[in-house]
């Protein structure tokens, strides 16, 4: 059926209520009869209700009109909605959320025409004036209606009207468009909604009742009414309908909150202020754009750079930037850039922030410019009816909760590359994880991962299920059950990673699949993997031996300061006389200059004439000055130069995690530090150490995503291991100073 059915219906609709106004005498002025919802927009299905209202003016007798209208019309058999009103009255009754809406589709059916134009020029305007108010009440109601019916595009028997992504929420965007205050309609949702109504109307047609939700059998005859190839087809043309009509929704709605947020009357700027936020990016509005004179073909990483800028600030990746980049962008060279990873990792560890980008992405066909297996298991009903998510929404969304899982690992980056890649081999006609290791493999090698790497994903995709299944169908205490899992599970951070991605895989699935039943038995058996393994950690020591240069031997106090410009930022390279605190002036000369660091590595060197401290930070600053650096670090050392504090850790963030590695060392006390990546960790914790009086033998610094992982080898002056009472007494400070 087609929009032509559709329209044919209501003039058919139309000429039996004109009959039927006649037929009782209604008069031709000062009484109306208007069309309104579906049917005031001409778009009735085979069974819609007639949404009539019998209008007239204020203190018009018209009598028993209404009801003598009716007889006839309930005749012929028609679902009838209908009320009789006075102009004040339909006012009065549009404070109901649910009658205005309906109101803002008024068609003129019969009487006085100019009655109908009045009332529908009254609505539209009311409803303008109190957009402020009424919006928000819009939203509530909406997302109320949300959580009952699920998201058209994952639920097992989706409602094509009421759920997410449905028609009730285009019409909810077409009332966000009569306000006046976002565009929130746009080709690409109209074009979804008349397919969307053309799939309703097969539904209801094929049900032969009012019905709007698709049953399980229905798929198929649903296909074939469709022109479509089986079942599957189907359900991807349907699921996909919704799934746009969804982005496009959460998109106004964003920007619909923007616009509220701001003071009334106040005027937008014609052209809106960039906010430089990233090489080539830049905010406007809460969106992500393009800064100006980006050119998206000179930076194959652009397209990934502004979806993790996007995520990580929860704003909007502008839909039309995003085209764009996928339009003109480069194509990602092979092995990927360092920073078109670290982008990703940083995409996938946003938490809820990843779903809005996500959808943009694939709106745009921007997935699989970088990941072009996607399109196998995109929009891809699981077989199992405990899903509750088609398997590619599955995947984001075992992302976001691994996002929460991050600060228990050693591997971040691993965890949320793995939870992007375990379903991938579903879609074949093999066993999904046998088929999804070697992809697994060979995407995370194309991302520039080291071979190392590329098998603990493949592994962890692998073996996904292994702990689940293990832990809930096997006996724990049975050492044969642990020497299976070790079987497959070589070491103690591949059990970390397991066990995070394991939790992320079930919470995504269902409230059911992770009970704290289930959770106690996989945690029994990972603490005697755990067991055997040992929990054991090593650092190399770095080998490198940089040239000391003259100015620092010949003055104890010098600091002499490289800067070397790279493709994804500098290398700052510091070299002085070893002594305790130097490394936190160093990390509080970067702070001051409020450069972030996002990797760094700090060892001692000896020779003849003395002992010096070497230090190299990673910063994405190619353009920063030596001497302006070593003038700053000079200045923190001399109490000179007010730093800037550390960043308050966030309601949601993640405490701290800071414990001391026994076994990793025999000359040093290891502090292994995870905390949200904030500006000013480095130097605060440094700080600590040095106020305790402790140096730091070694340090690696790194950023993982939001995550910072840092390892310092810590000792006594004179080189001497710390007690275990200086080594808890260190873990607590750090703690403490990092806000856990």
């Amino acid at each position: 059926m087609t929009a032509t059915d559709r329209r044919t219906r209501a003039a058919s609709a139309d000429e039996l209520c004109r009959q039927a106004y006649a037929a009782c005498g209604g008069p031709d002025a000062g009484v109306a009869l208007v069309a309104v919802g579906g049917y005031g927009r001409g778009e009735l299905a085979p069974w819609s209700d007639l949404d009539v209202v019998l209008v007239h003016e204020d203190g018009l007798d018209i009598g028993d009109l209404g009801s003598t209208l009716w007889y006839p019309l309930w005749d012929s058999g028609r679902r009838l909605d209908h009320s009789v009103r006075s102009m004040s009255q339909v006012l009065e009754a549009a404070a109901d959320l649910r009658v205005a809406l309906g109101l803002l589709d008024t068609r003129h059916v019969a009487g006085d025409p100019g009655l109908t134009l009045r009332l529908r020029t009254t609505m539209l305007a009311d409803w303008r004036r109190q957009a402020r108010s009424r919006l928000p009440e819009l939203k509530a109601m909406t997302r109320k209606r949300h959580g009952v019916t699920g998201e058209l595009a994952h639920a097992s028997v989706p409602d094509v009207k009421e759920a997410e992504g449905g028609l009730r929420d285009a019409g909810v965007l077409k009332a966000i468009e009569a306000s006046w205050l976002v565009d929130a309609s746009t080709p690409a949702l109209e074009a979804a909604r008349l397919l969307l109504l053309d799939v309703r109307d097969e539904v209801q047609d094929l049900a032969g009742r009012p019905a709007d939700r698709i049953a399980p059998e229905a798929w198929a005859p649903l296909a074939e009414r469709l022109g479509l190839d089986g079942a599957g087809a189907a359900q991807r043309h349907v699921r996909s309908l919704g799934r746009r009509i969804a982005h496009l929704s959460r998109l106004a709605w964003r920007r619909t909150d923007a616009v509220l947020a701001r003071p009334q009357g106040e005027k937008g700027r014609r052209t809106p202020a960039l906010e430089r936020i990233a090489p080539g990016l830049a905010l406007s509005r809460g969106e992500v754009v393009l800064d100006a004179g980006t050119r998206p073909a000179d930076d194959p990483t652009l397209l990934l750079r502004a979806a993790a800028e996007a995520a990580s600030r929860d704003a909007v990746l502008a839909p039309t930037t995003a085209a764009r980049l996928v339009r003109e962008g480069a194509e990602l060279p092979v092995p990927w850039p360092a920073p078109a990873r670290d982008a990703l990792v940083r995409l996938l560890a946003s938490g809820p922030a990843l779903l809005p980008v996500w959808d943009t992405l694939d709106e745009v066909d921007g997935i699989e410019t970088f990941l072009p297996e996607w399109e196998q298991v995109r929009l891809l009903p699981h077989a199992s009816a405990i899903h509750r998510f088609t398997v590619d929404r599955h995947v984001v969304e075992t992302c976001a909760e691994a996002g929460a899982l991050i600060r228990g690992v050693r591997r971040p980056d691993l965890l949320l590359v793995a939870a992007l890649l375990h379903d991938i081999g579903k879609g074949s006609l093999h066993d999904h994880s046998v088929a999804g290791e070697p992809v697994a493999r060979k995407i995370v090698t194309r991302m520039g991962f080291t071979d190392l790497d590329a098998e603990v994903v493949a592994s962890l995709v692998r073996w996904h299920l292994l702990l689940a299944d293990l832990g809930t169908t096997r006996d724990p205490d049975d050492p044969a059950t642990t020497a299976e899992l070790l079987a497959h599970v070589p070491d103690a951070a591949s059990l970390e990673l397991l066990r995070a991605l394991t939790e992320a895989d079930a919470r995504a699935t269902s409230p059911a699949a992770w009970t704290t039943w289930r959770a106690s038995l996989v945690d029994q058996l990972v603490a005697r993997a755990g067991a055997a393994l040992g929990a054991e950690i090593a650092h190399a020591l770095p080998t490198d031996q940089l040239p000391v240069p003259d100015v620092v031997r010949r003055d104890a106090t010098a600091v002499a300061v490289t800067i070397t410009p790279h493709e994804v930022g500098a290398t700052v390279t510091v070299v002085a006389a070893d002594r305790v605190g130097l490394l936190a002036d160093v990390a509080g000369g970067l702070a001051a200059l409020r450069v972030p660091v996002k990797a760094a590595r700090a060892w001692s060197q000896v020779d003849g004439e003395g002992e010096w401290a070497v230090s190299a930070w990673e910063v994405p600053d190619a353009y920063l000055d030596a001497a302006v650096v070593r003038d700053r670090i000079r200045r923190v050392a001399d109490g000179a130069q007010a730093l800037p504090g550390l960043a308050a850790r966030k309601e949601d963030e993640l405490p701290p995690i800071v414990e001391v590695r026994p076994d990793a060392s025999r000359a040093s006390l290891v502090l292994e530090i995870r905390t949200a990546d904030r500006p000013g960790v480095v130097h605060r914790v440094l700080t600590t150490l040095a106020e305790l009086g402790l140096t730091v033998a070694s340090a690696h610094v790194s950023t993982l995503g939001p995550q910072a992982v840092d390892v310092f080898y810590v000792q006594e002056v004179g080189g001497v291991r710390p007690t275990e009472e200086r080594a808890a007494a260190a873990a607590h400070a750090v703690r403490t100073a990092l806000g856990g």
